[in-house]
């Protein structure tokens, strides 16, 4: 089992949110929970070429855009301004919200930033966490105790 201290949660939620394409993927070794980052042409150390089925670790597939969908969701429901929240909600709409909201949250409500990076952190290292007990490298009792430790933040 991983020492969840020692795992940089950070980089695993990054590779979970990381649907741009499969020229590269990120994998993490399950003995020392270090995340290494493959390309198809440059291999893992950036020289080499290697097919990313004879490495010796264990791939980071992406999660499905509707977990981090209901992020912004969630936010723009739970913020204490109507008008924000209906903003951000309306934004949320038909194709491009992802950048939508973006473009909302950043250039009309700079206020609510450090609120929505707080979420979005939070949720994105239970996520990494999950996803470790999920391919067995931590306990469940990890895993729950951190849980536990990281709930969502108050919104404004």
């Amino acid at each position: 089992m991983l020492d969840l201290g020692e795992v940089d949660l950070e980089e695993i939620a990054t590779a979970l949110a990381d649907e741009t394409d499969y020229e590269h993927r990120w994998l993490i070794d399950p003995r020392t929970g270090e995340i290494a980052f493959w390309t198809s042409d440059t291999g893992i150390d950036g020289d080499n070429h290697v097919e990313i089925d004879v490495l010796d670790l264990l791939l980071i597939d992406p999660l499905p855009s509707y977990v981090w969908f209901q992020d912004m969701a969630d936010f723009a429901d739970g913020i204490s301004d109507s008008a924000a929240s209906q903003r951000l909600t309306q934004a949320l709409q038909e194709r491009g919200a992802f950048r939508r909201f973006k473009n909302q949250v950043y250039k009309h409500h700079p206020e609510l930033i450090p609120a929505w990076h707080n979420l979005r952190d939070v949720r994105a290292e239970r996520r990494a966490v999950e996803w470790l007990r999920e391919q067995g490298l931590i306990d469940d009792s990890v895993a729950q105790q951190f849980a536990t430790d990281h709930p969502d933040p108050e919104l404004p």
